[in-house]
């Protein structure tokens, strides 16, 4: 009996301590960030395959134990062009074993045209991943874009925002540095 209370008390205080504190997340929401919206509950991600230059196959379950800021974007997308290099600065300053910034870029966008996209504005340490089919975008209800998404540590949906945004701002930096810390035990 003794053995069954404490594993029950262990559980509890380990799915506190995963629980996001959602309200002071969004209580950091300043600008363009009040775009960003916090689900009550965690969603499903794609196990469709996205591609690395090479068409190897590549899965956002690869990257369970971090969180992800996804951001889904094409060549073509004005708004993409503008915030992609706000999202570098993400991945430079945040980058690491905890936290990656994810760029797929959705639907028809050859190698060539990605290249040249990045050096045009100047990015360099994000990935060249490709949907071609939308597959992942589709089973993640990508409608219209950019779209970023956070994904947990546990590999679900967060947070969705749809359109650009300033992910180089106070407010966005503060969101992400929050979701890295580690919970709190109460």
């Amino acid at each position: 009996m003794r053995f069954v209370l404490s594993a029950l008390l262990y559980l509890s205080v380990v799915t506190s301590a995963n629980a996001l504190d959602i309200p002071a997340l969004e209580a950091l929401r300043e600008g363009e960030m009040k775009k960003l919206n916090f689900h009550s509950e965690p969603q499903p991600v794609s196990d469709a395959a996205f591609y690395l230059p090479d068409e190897t196959e590549h899965f956002l379950s690869n990257y369970e134990g971090k969180f992800v800021l996804l951001n889904f974007w094409a060549t073509w997308c004005a708004p993409c062009r503008h915030e992609m290099p706000m999202l570098s600065e993400l991945q430079s300053e945040f980058g690491g074993d905890d936290f990656a910034v994810v760029t797929i870029a959705t639907g028809r966008n050859k190698i060539a045209g990605m290249t040249k996209f990045f050096n045009e504005i100047g990015v360099d340490n994000l990935p060249y991943y490709r949907d071609p089919r939308q597959r992942v975008a589709r089973d993640m209800a990508v409608l219209g874009l950019p779209i970023t998404v956070i994904i947990n540590r546990e590999g679900q949906e967060i947070a969705r925002m749809q359109g650009d945004a300033d992910w180089a701002s106070d407010s966005a930096k503060a969101i992400i540095s929050t979701l890295r810390q580690p919970a709190e035990i109460n």
